[in-house]
């Protein structure tokens, strides 16, 4: 990429400005050197937002969004369920009254968490697409203010703080993998490295079961897909048109991997057993790309950001439970 357009940039000015405005409330995540023994691992490193308050990068958006918002006026949300969880410690922290609007096959142990923090919750679809239409819906009709899990300038400028830390923690970074649904996490770290470390190569990787953001930056212009269950449900869902994160997506990502069911739960596999962490799909979704990719990673610095460990037990143990 020769010239960063002004979106980009002004993208990373604004998470610069949400670091200042956030990092109080934050864990600086560790940027962990990999346990794995072989040629293929050299030099990799895994950013551990799963160990990020809440269990997931959105707390950062969260915070930088509602730091944003006046206290008197309500929010409501939508979420497959680490947004909604995010919003709902955030505003807690700031003192907002909340509503979350979750798909109806959210995972159990997401939705529990979200109602222990007394939040009220509206469970609506089965589609992440069609819950956030509902919340914006109900938003319009109650004079409430809408947060996006992602369509949003500040959201997007809390997930981009991610990629300003890693360039404190490493000295050089030549690729970055990230699991892409509606394109926030991917967009802010993107257009950070971008602006920062131009020569970093940015990976988005994509569920093969719901790759609407895939089709659509390929396309540059939205394209509505089927969506089929993915173990990587925090990266399921449709692209809005005219979401801001699209153009931001075209401009940052350097190349796209896609993979299925069963290489997800191959990566969660591997993380557990390998390096002894827990996470959820859509970390394990990153994970496994960085395998795919990995003789042409060979002798670079990756880094896979595992962005959640917020699982469904009963999903999750038979994937990591091995039988001899």
């Amino acid at each position: 990429m020769n010239t960063l357009s002004s979106n980009v940039l002004s993208q990373a000015a604004l998470s610069v400005a949400a670091h200042r405005r956030i990092k109080k409330w934050l864990i600086a995540t560790p940027c962990l050197a990999t346990r794995q023994a072989g040629a293929h691992a050299d030099r990799l490193y895994l950013k551990a937002e799963n160990l990020q308050r809440t269990g997931s990068f959105k707390y950062r958006g969260a915070l930088s969004k509602l730091t944003t918002l006046a206290v008197d006026k309500p929010i409501i949300t939508a979420s497959s369920g680490n947004h909604g969880l995010a919003v709902a410690q955030a505003a807690a922290v700031t003192g907002h009254q909340l509503r979350v609007v979750l798909p109806e096959n959210v995972a159990t142990e997401k939705h529990q968490k979200i109602a222990a923090l007394g939040v009220e919750t509206i469970l609506h679809s089965c589609d992440a697409g069609q819950a956030e239409l509902h919340a914006q819906g109900i938003a319009r009709d109650h004079g409430l203010n809408y947060v996006s899990p992602y369509d949003d300038a500040e959201v997007v400028a809390g997930q981009g703080t991610i990629a300003l830390e890693l360039l404190q923690q490493l000295d050089s970074i030549d690729s970055v993998f990230v699991s892409m649904g509606g394109g926030g996490l991917l967009s802010g770290i993107g257009s950070v490295l971008k602006a920062f470390s131009p020569q970093t190569r940015v990976i988005g990787v994509s569920a093969r079961n719901s790759g609407a953001l895939a089709a659509s930056i390929q396309a540059k212009a939205v394209v509505q897909v089927a969506h089929l269950p993915t173990l990587a449900d925090g990266c399921a869902g449709s692209v809005s048109e005219g979401t801001m994160t699209l153009p931001l997506a075209i401009d940052v990502v350097d190349d796209i991997i896609e993979c299925s069911e069963s290489e997800i739960a191959d990566g969660m596999r591997a993380i557990a057993w390998e390096e002894k962490m827990l996470v959820e799909g859509s970390a394990g979704l990153a994970y496994i790309a960085f395998q795919k990719a990995s003789e042409q990673q060979r002798g670079s610095t990756s880094v896979v950001i595992l962005c959640g460990s917020n699982f469904d037990r009963e999903v999750v143990q038979p994937i990591v439970v091995v039988t001899r």
